[in-house]
């Protein structure tokens, strides 16, 4: 699979469908090829509204693979999509599966980079998370990303955006 060059938006429809396969290793291969390529464009991006209707489906991994594109498309989010379905993205911290839980805890970073406005809601969701929901043996490592993804968060610096000059009149 070449997603550069060629026809790379018959390439991208693909990759986005193998999203859903039951095969679990070619699902993961089209993850994976559809996040390095919202590494160097916005061609994956245009699949935004599939990757949103995909967070509800009942299959733990397609969740959780659509959770890592919407954050790694976040930097293309000039239309502020992800703020319009923030609520939905993060419900995910405190998903059924937590492997997918871990998944969205640890894209969040991600998100606050480019969405600095969801700074103070995402850090409130991470805050109200409980980790006790889960089994025993996943709660530590649930409590230790959030506390990670909490110091990435504050890590960021925020975004200085330009403001448009002044010009003085004599």
């Amino acid at each position: 699979m070449r997603v550069t060059g060629g026809d790379h938006l018959g390439d991208l429809q693909s990759l986005v469908e193998g999203l859903e396969s039951s095969d679990n290793e070619h699902a993961y291969q089209c993850l994976k090829w559809l996040e390095d390529e919202s590494k160097r464009s916005a061609a994956v991006y245009s699949y935004f509204d599939v990757f949103v209707e995909l967070l509800d489906r009942p299959n733990s991994y397609i969740r959780a693979r659509v959770i890592i594109l919407i954050a790694a498309n976040a930097r293309w989010d000039g239309r502020n999509r992800i703020d319009e379905i923030i609520d939905l993205y993060v419900k995910h911290i405190q998903d059924d599966s937590p492997v997918t839980a871990r998944q969205c805890i640890k894209a969040l970073p991600s998100i606050v980079e480019y969405k600095p406005d969801l700074r103070a809601y995402v850090v409130n969701a991470l805050y109200n998370a409980d980790p006790m929901r889960y089994k025993e043996s996943m709660q530590p490592l649930i409590a230790k990303d959030i506390q990670k993804a909490l110091e990435m968060i504050n890590k960021l610096q925020p975004v200085q955006r330009q403001r448009p000059q002044q010009t003085r009149e004599g």
